[in-house]
């Protein structure tokens, strides 16, 4: 499995952290299974975690954007953290900087997402 998944804040916050380069399309399904596994259960904050990633192309560009409107459609917000330097590039390049949260870490994600929002 190419992918870990857990929750924080009892079950709250969805955490799915990427463990390679997400490019092929077995892990691009494994992240559309995980993502909708999460909907399914009602969770509204999701955590996507890059930081092992170092490599992605178009195909998993489509996947984080397509994981992005579902997830917003029904209602959540997602964050992505550890983006590292060469896959951040691809996110400005692509304007999708503008679209994204992005946080440095996984920590400084669940805190943003534990503030209540008036």
């Amino acid at each position: 499995m190419s992918l870990k998944i857990r929750t924080v804040k009892n079950g709250e916050i969805g955490i799915i952290e990427l463990r390679s380069s997400l490019i092929s399309e077995d892990i691009i399904n494994e992240l559309q299974d995980a993502v909708a596994d999460f909907i399914e259960q009602g969770n509204k904050k999701l955590i996507i975690d890059l930081s092992k990633v170092n490599l992605i192309n178009s195909i998993g560009l489509g996947s984080l954007i397509s994981a992005y409107t579902t997830f917003t459609k029904n209602g959540g917000e997602i964050i992505l953290t550890g983006v590292g330097k060469s896959v951040r590039n691809v996110f400005i390049i692509t304007k999708l900087t503008e679209i994204f949260e992005i946080s440095d870490n996984k920590d400084e994600a669940i805190k943003k997402f534990s503030y209540v929002k008036i």
